[in-house]
C-alpha cells in the first residue's frame, strides 16, 4: 500500500535535513534531492518495523516574529 507524507526541508551548515512530520524520521543529504531520497529510504526502513495505522496531514502555516539582536547579559535575582 503507498502512502504520501509530507516533508519539511531546511539547510544545517552544508548539509539538507529533510524530517517527515506525520512519523517523525528525519535524514538528511548534501542536496535537497538527496535528503529526500535519504528520508524516504529512512521511513520506509521504520514503517517495515512500525507499521503505520492511521495517519492525517499536518496542517502547514506560518508566522512572523520580531526578534531583538542578541542579548549577552544575565538576568540576576
Amino acid at each position: 500500500m503507498n502512502h504520501i507524507f509530507s516533508v519539511v526541508v531546511h539547510k544545517e551548515k552544508k548539509y539538507y535535513v529533510a524530517e517527515c512530520p506525520e512519523i517523525g524520521t528525519v535524514s538528511q543529504g548534501k542536496t535537497i534531492e538527496e535528503a529526500i531520497k535519504n528520508l524516504k529510504e529512512a521511513t520506509e526502513l521504520y514503517l517495515e518495523e512500525f507499521p503505520v495505522k492511521k495517519t492525517s496531514k499536518p496542517f502547514i502555516s506560518f508566522f512572523e516574529v520580531t526578534t531583538y539582536g542578541k542579548t549577552s547579559k544575565a538576568i540576576r535575582t
